[in-house]
C-alpha cells in the first residue's frame, strides 16, 4: 500500500493518548524499531502519563548494521536491497515485537533527506506493523517537505497505522 503524506496528518500527541488508552483497555503492549524517526514514535507514546503500562520499549537502529544485530533484520536482505525497503520495515516491526516482548511492533525506515540514500529519493518511508496473530503489514509513504516534515509525518502515520488496528 502506498500513501501520499502531503496532507496534514493527525497530531501525534492526541492520537498517542488515545492509543495508550486503547492498548491499556485491551491489555496489549507495543514496541518500536525506528531508523529515520530515531525514537520519535516511542517518544510520542511515552509522553502520555501512564504509558509505561503499554510501551515495552524501542530500538533506535539508525545504522544499517544495527538493523540486523539489534532488530533481527536479515543481513542478506539489507545487503541485497539496502536499508530502505518494505520488507526491512516488516522485519523491524517483527523484531521490535519479539525482542521487547510486545503485542504489537512498529518498524520505520526511510529517507528523510535532503539527499537520496542508495538511490532511494528523500521522502520515501516504509512503516511496518507486526502482531503475533497475523503477518506484518507495510505502508509506503511518499512525503514532501524538509527533513523535519518527513520525520514528523512518518511518526504521525505510524501512530495512525497502529490506531487503525487497535481502535476499531
Amino acid at each position: 500500500m502506498s500513501v501520499n503524506c502531503t496532507e496534514e496528518p493527525p497530531a501525534g500527541s492526541n492520537i498517542s493518548a488515545e492509543l495508550v488508552a486503547a492498548l491499556r483497555e485491551r491489555g496489549e503492549t507495543v514496541a518500536t524499531a525506528e531508523s529515520l524517526t530515531a525514537g520519535l514514535v516511542c517518544a510520542a507514546l511515552t509522553d502520555v502519563p501512564g504509558s509505561s503500562v503499554v510501551v515495552r520499549g524501542g530500538l533506535i537502529v539508525y545504522a544499517t548494521d544495527l538493523k540486523a544485530s539489534l532488530a533481527g533484520v536479515d543481513a542478506d536482505l539489507l545487503a541485497e536491497h539496502g536499508a530502505v525497503h518494505p520488507e526491512v520495515a516488516a522485519q523491524l516491526a517483527e523484531g521490535a515485537r519479539l525482542r521487547c516482548g510486545a503485542t504489537w511492533g512498529i518498524g520505520l525506515t526511510g529517507v528523510a533527506g535532503p539527499d537520496p540514500q542508495d538511490g532511494v529519493p528523500p521522502g520515501t518511508v516504509h512503516i511496518g506493523l507486526a502482531h503475533a496473530d497475523r503477518e506484518p503489514t507495510v505502508v509506503t509513504l511518499r512525503c514532501e517537505g524538509d527533513r523535519h516534515a518527513v520525520r514528523a509525518a512518518s511518526r504521525d502515520s505510524a501512530l495512525a497505522m497502529l490506531a487503525g488496528h487497535v481502535m476499531t
